[in-house]
């Protein structure tokens, strides 16, 4: 239906239908195309208001859909609109509005919004011109009618939304025109609403709290921006104050309050402020916490008393930096006397009440860390918040640790608020600190077998969290300040004897073995410890644990133990190397029984076997041995599972043997993180072992089935050894090459080229003839992959190509940076030629600035060793053809944004291979860009010859600066 063919009288019946959310898809359809008809009409709209104005339609769907095509024509066409439909729309809304106080039932709440919305955008697009008396317009029409009140507060909490909200980015106009709009409100009308709001407020208390709410809700939104005088006097306030009471009201009464206290304003008026309001509060019994049961009221109240209590901390540190000393004392005392109640509501029960008040707890723990010597009051305030802090850290029984849920994120989050109290705490008062945790810790500790779980975790937890609110240089928490160091002793000494490691609880378990890890050096000064924690790891208590979750950390520990403490476990080694002895198992794939611990755990534990061999005393031989013992199992089930994967057809079964042989791969991996640059594979006489596994693991490089989990297992591996086999190494790459060159994907290729640059950055000459032979093979492979047709909107695609296209050219830029042209020089003409072409394709052609970054990179390198007068024949020609056009395309290129970081590099490196073609070239380049090629690009005489200047310049920062602004002024 055209639009023209509108009817002022009817909508089209039909289309309408389609409103309806349960209608059929073809309906729906049709009302959507109905709907964007009356959206672009210059007047098709008006049926819509007309539909509005008179109450045409009951269907609550109708009239939503009404208000919707009126908003957009606001919205986006309200400046095309004639002064008799900006009219229209005035009395259309005024109209409705009337109608709504003439209805016994409201409108839906939905309809009511969208109406609000509507009313609001008017207001700003129209109060400033059109309709200054917008509010006495609204108010004069609804008078005390619950319906029409409840629309006008509903559009004054849209007007918010509009002209305050700061959560929305708006452009500097918009900022403008609400400015201007606040400010005209703040003159003509704001009195005007706070007496409405006044009047609401009192005569809906009883008979509409729900309006009264929302009331409450506009009040607390507007009183940010508008004179605090009008609502915080004794009239309002009172008024505020009496429905702390009402229980429909008190919640929102609160919160009201909290955006009255929240409101900046001058420190000493701020203060006088939150003392007449607590007065009223504490008289009127709100200070007596225990005696409410209402929690949802309490966490408002808590937020309020929070507000309150900021506010104040807020007000001394700015008078107290002003140096008003008795206001600033002032402010202090009415801080202090609010801490007994920060008490009650940080020790209640319910944690959001609790939460609600740790900022005002930090704040003035914040207070109080300024103070070079505390008062006996204040000692007491720290004395007190530590114990509650201890007290609320505690976990409920209700906790459940096996299937952890939103209940439990939620403790863990409030539980990371309170450790930043306790930090706090820490730099108010160490020694206090320290104190209260001995004090609950030995406590605890000294009736372990009868305490709750509960208390026996948090004394650990306790002492754990004393390691990062008193820190230690390196964890050194066992020298220096002598009462620090004895008070720690001793805790970590009751720990590790008292048994408690056989505390029959997760959490407990969990936290002991975390506890003794953050103190591992505690060992290094009483290592006579270390047999009887070493079993606690091993046996029921830890490895072997009930619980999968134990377990799991406990492997992860493990490692970090050994590894801080393995000077001192010589002796110990072998035992420990035959107690892990199961859970150094491959787990087969047909295996039915759950394995104690998962494949990432077990590198955990392979690495500490690593470093028990590599670190021990033993001679080379027998660490060669232990190393043998340790991976053989590996490589002979490798062996056999390869065989069994060669000739598996099932796809399930596939996958499964693959992740088998990937596992043992990388077990065998990690034990090699266990060597350095003090023990060396060689020098512990582990080479022939490393290198008997690389023979195992390099045939799954040509296994036809799951090819990818594979290769990617064994180049991680070949990297590895790389590292750790030295030359030793270099005799298994030719034949890996040629395997991973085989049918490969861009994946393979991008995650195959690392490896060969590794190898290039680390033999360099060693490995030249090599590379000259692998080179084009590996070349000829990334552009078959890169020339293979894909899908206009495959973005994964397009996305492997971009990452492999860079993998590309950081090889080249590997192979020219290690000084080795010759791997280069030595493909042929035709081929130098090819892979040269590629690299000024890739400094221009693509819009990927870190790809064209190293294009420019290995060109300037490759004008450095190849540009000069003794370099390849026929180079020079190619700078001129190729290499200085690509230097000044592209950065003319729509796609070069010269406002990006990463281009902006990129065009760094491009000025530096100009400045390097003038090295190599001389005056000749310069004669080059005057006579010839800036002329071809219709330069000017005089900015050519200012590009030759700044090019002769030595110094390369003003050529990059000057190549920006070159650049910015010919792309304009």
């Amino acid at each position: 239906m055209a639009c023209q063919s509108v009817s002022i009288i009817n909508m089209d019946e039909q289309a309408l239908l389609g409103l309806n959310p349960n209608a059929d898809a073809c309906y729906r359809q049709k009302a959507m195309v109905y709907f964007e008809q009356l959206k672009e009409s210059q007047d098709a709209w008006e049926v819509c208001a007309e539909a509005l104005a008179k109450g045409i339609y009951s269907d609550d769907h109708v009239k939503f859909f009404c208000f919707q095509v009126l908003e957009h024509q606001i919205k986006y066409r309200h400046g095309g609109l004639s002064p008799a439909q900006q009219q229209l729309i005035r009395e259309t809304l005024m109209k409705w509005l009337q109608g709504q106080l003439m209805n016994s039932q409201p409108e839906k709440p939905f309809i009511r919004n969208k109406a609000a919305q509507v009313f609001a955008l008017t207001f700003v697009m129209e109060y400033l011109t059109h309709w200054p008396k917008f509010f006495f317009d609204l108010l004069s029409l609804v008078g005390l009618n619950p319906h029409g009140v409840d629309v006008y507060l509903r559009t004054l909490m849209a007007i918010d939304a509009e002209v305050v909200d700061r959560d929305i980015l708006l452009s500097p106009e918009e900022v403008r025109r609400n400015t201007l709009i606040k400010d005209g409100m703040r003159e003509q009308v704001i009195p005007s609403l706070v007496e409405s709001w006044y009047q609401i407020l009192g005569a809906y208390q009883q008979s509409h709290p729900e309006i009264t709410c929302q009331c409450l809700e506009v009040v607390g939104a507007y009183v940010s921006w508008i004179d605090l005088n009008l609502i915080a006097n004794d009239r309002f306030v009172n008024l505020l104050l009496s429905q702390m009471s009402v229980e429909d009201l008190r919640e929102e009464a609160c919160d009201c309050l909290f955006e009255i206290v929240n409101k900046g304003m001058d420190p000493t008026d701020k203060t006088k402020l939150v003392e007449s309001l607590c007065q009223v509060l504490q008289s009127a019994g709100f200070f007596n916490v225990d005696q409410e049961e209402d929690v949802d009221f309490l966490a408002k109240f808590s937020r309020l008393v929070n507000g309150m209590g900021q506010s104040l901390v807020l007000s001394w540190t700015k008078l107290a930096k002003g140096g008003d000393v008795k206001a600033a004392a002032e402010a202090l005392r009415a801080l202090e006397t609010k801490v007994p109640l920060l008490l009650q509501l940080l020790v209640h029960d319910d944690d959001d009440i609790s939460a609600n008040i740790v900022g005002f707890c930090y704040d003035y723990l914040n207070v109080l860390k300024q103070f070079p010597l505390l008062t006996d009051q204040q000692k007491t305030h720290v004395e007190d918040i530590m114990l509650a802090v201890m007290k609320k850290l505690t976990y409920d029984e209700e906790y459940n640790f096996d299937n952890e849920g939103e209940d439990e994120a939620m403790f863990v989050e409030y539980r990371k608020q309170l450790k930043m109290l306790l930090d706090r705490l820490a730099q108010v008062s160490p020694d206090l600190l320290l104190e209260a945790v001995g004090r609950v810790f030995n406590n605890t500790i000294q009736r372990w077998q009868t305490a709750s779980f509960m208390e026996v975790e948090v004394a650990i937890r306790l002492l754990y969290m004393l390691g990062e609110a008193l820190p230690a240089s390196h964890g050194a928490h066992f020298s220096g300040d002598t009462a620090k160091t004895s008070a720690l002793q001793d805790m970590m000494r009751t720990l590790v004897s008292s048994g408690l490691s056989g505390y029959q609880h997760t959490s407990v378990s969990l936290e002991f073995f975390e506890t003794v890890v953050r103190y591992d050096k505690f060992f290094l000064v009483e290592p006579q410890h270390i047999p009887n924690v070493l079993m606690s790891f091993l046996d029921h208590r830890g490895l072997r644990h009930s619980s999968p979750k134990v377990r799991s950390r406990v492997a992860y520990l493990f490692s970090r133990f050994v590894k801080t403490l393995h000077k001192h476990m010589n002796s110990f080694i072998e035992d420990i190397l035959s107690r892990i002895q199961d859970l150094l198992e491959l787990a087969p794939p047909e295996n039915g029984f759950p394995a104690l611990l998962t494949s990432d755990d077990q590198l955990f534990i392979f690495e500490t076997a690593g470093v028990l061999i590599v670190h021990g005393e033993s001679p080379a031989e027998r660490k060669q041995a232990l190393m043998r013992s340790l991976l053989t199992p590996l490589t002979d089930a490798f062996r056999l599972l390869l065989a069994k994967l060669a000739s598996e057809r099932e796809e399930e079964r596939q996958a499964a043997l693959a992740d088998c042989l990937s596992h043992a791969v990388g077990f065998a991996s990690r034990t090699s993180k266990a060597f350095s640059n003090k023990q060396t594979v060689k020098q512990c006489g582990c080479t022939e072992v490393y290198r008997d596994c690389l023979q195992t693991f390099l045939p799954a490089l040509s296994c036809p089935v799951q090819r990818g989990s594979l290769r990617s297992a064994v180049r991680s591996f070949l990297h590895r050894m790389i590292i750790c086999l030295e030359e030793e190494v270099l005799p298994f790459v030719p034949a890996a090459s040629e395997h991973m060159l085989k049918d490969c994907e861009a994946k393979d290729l991008q995650e195959f080229i690392p490896l060969i640059s590794q190898i290039t950055a680390k033999f360099k000459d060693q490995v030249s003839p090599f590379l000259q032979q692998v080179f084009m093979p590996l070349v000829l492979a990334i552009f078959e992959v890169l020339c293979r047709p894909a899908e206009d909107n495959d973005q994964a695609a397009a996305l492997e190509k971009q990452m492999l296209r860079r993998s590309y050219f950081t090889f080249i830029q590997t192979i020219t940076s290690s000084g080795m042209n010759e791997v280069l020089a030595n493909q042929g003409v035709e081929n130098v030629e090819r892979v040269l072409f590629t690299i000024i394709q890739g400094a221009v052609d693509f819009p990927d600035p870190i790809a064209q970054k190293t294009c420019f990179i290995i060109l300037s390198k490759l004008v450095e060793l190849w540009g000069g007068k003794d370099g390849m024949a026929g180079f020079p020609d190619f700078i001129y053809k190729h290499i200085v056009p690509a230097c000044f395309l592209a950065p003319l290129k729509p796609s070069f944004d010269l406002t990006d970081a990463q281009t902006v590099l990129t065009l760094s490196e491009c000025a530096l291979t100009l400045k390097m073609i003038h090295l190599r070239r001389g005056p000749e380049f310069i004669q080059y860009l005057q006579q010839e090629y800036l002329p071809s690009l219709q330069v000017s005489p005089d900015i050519t010859q200012e590009v030759c200047q700044v090019l002769q310049q030595p110094d390369a920062k003003v050529l990059k600066n000057y190549m920006k602004a070159f650049f910015q002024r010919a792309k304009l």
